[in-house]
């Protein structure tokens, strides 16, 4: 009759106490079925037999402390590997071994050539632990294609472990490579190194639609809405110079020059390209940069110098018909201004509510080259462009 030893819980823990059990003499128990609730100094455990079979006796009365290796229950049965009869410990948790164990023989009855064999209790994997069982189950390892290297085929934490490791079969695998191995590295560090921090508002763009149909009446030189919000942009870098720089070691390089990036969605994946000295450029010249770009972007014809060298960073991610996000600015750039899209919502203008042409604009800055104040009014001076737009286009 085998006994179940209650596991070496790890951590140092040499004893528990029983809580509650969970069967009784004479109850049919399965392999991994839970059987009694123990509590450590750490917290309370739920312990499943690794083995089948009838329960014979059980060694302790709730509240009684026991240590490691001490009987738990007995089980009449056929008795799965690594149940010991001995008084060596034999329950190991992730590998920590102890002497190994024994098991008494028993007698074979010959097998007739003409009665079909006697069934056998179907075998589970040798596991004694249950906390190797709950790492397996968390993982969705099946711990019967796991390689045993324990003693007696014991499948410890390491075993489960290299398990996780494997590469998954299933599933279709697409190559990390070229333009989205590059955007992938480069969002990567940017998480990784900038200690980024966002502020965000809500803006009434309906002067701003106004003025851009204006513009447009001559239709030769075009002016988008991005385009816009580009110039006003570059003139509140000029207010706000910490945001048109970067961080080298332990000094912030504040920027001459103003190389404004835009992201684009192409087939290829997410680019930036960069319209150099935009600073110098006029509101319509900007504009038309911006979209000269984009449509060799979308032909992937870019150089790579054109998307390289940016100092700030607009995501018009309103295209996508989505209101806000929380952009990760491109490194090694100090911030990045996220446009939502502009739909119609309730205003309150002169004390009444109106219909009007709403949008969220969205700054995430590196919060080592300015504070809140920088940031706030920044965003401020940009949202204030947005609602006055042909005031702002004037002192510009």
């Amino acid at each position: 009759m085998p006994d179940f030893l209650l596991p070496d819980l790890g951590e140092g823990l040499t004893e528990a106490a029983i809580v509650d059990w969970r069967v009784k003499v004479g109850d049919t128990v399965e392999v991994d079925q839970v059987v009694v609730e123990v509590e450590t100094a750490k917290a309370a455990v739920e312990v499943p037999v690794p083995f089948a079979g009838v329960v014979s006796a059980l060694h302790g009365e709730p509240g009684q402390l026991l240590p490691v290796g001490a009987p738990l229950l007995s089980v009449g049965g056929f008795a799965e590997p690594g149940v010991t009869t001995s008084s060596g410990s034999g329950n190991v948790l992730i590998g920590y071994g102890t002497a190994p164990t024994t098991r008494r023989k028993r007698s074979r009855r010959p097998v007739s050539t003409t009665a079909p064999a006697p069934t056998r209790p179907k075998q589970a994997p040798g596991v004694i632990s249950p906390f190797v069982r709950k790492l397996a189950a968390d993982n969705g390892i099946d711990l019967a294609k796991v390689t045993a290297t324990g003693a007696d085929g014991i499948i410890r934490r390491a075993d489960v472990e290299a398990a996780m490791k494997k590469p998954v079969s299933n599933g279709k695998r697409i190559p990390l490579t070229g333009v989205r191995k590059a955007v992938a590295d480069k969002l990567t560090t940017s998480r990784r190194e900038i200690p980024e921090a966002t502020v965000w508002v809500d803006v009434d763009a309906t002067e701003l639609v106004a003025a851009r149909a204006a513009l447009n009446a001559k239709p030769d030189r075009p002016v988008s809405l991005l385009g816009l919000i580009a110039r006003f942009v570059v003139a509140g870098l000029r207010r706000y110079p910490e945001l048109n720089s970067r961080v080298e070691g332990d000094e912030i390089v504040l920027l001459d020059k103003i190389h404004l990036g835009f992201a684009a969605q192409t087939d290829r994946g997410l680019v930036v390209p960069v319209v150099r000295d935009a600073g110098e450029l006029s509101t319509r010249d900007l504009s038309a940069a911006i979209g000269e770009r984009a449509r060799t972007a979308r032909d992937g014809k870019l150089a790579p110098a054109d998307l390289t060298g940016g100092t700030f960073t607009v995501n018009n991610y309103g295209v996508f018909g989505v209101d806000g996000s929380a952009a990760i600015i491109n490194h090694p750039e100090a911030a990045i201004l996220g446009i939502g899209r502009i739909i119609d919502r309730p205003w309150v203008v002169d004390g009444a509510l109106v219909v009007r042409k709403v949008c969220e604009l969205t700054l995430a800055f590196d919060h080592r080259v300015c504070d809140g104040g920088t940031a706030g009014g920044f965003l401020r001076f940009v949202a204030d462009c947005v609602e006055s737009p042909v005031t702002a286009l004037g002192d510009l």
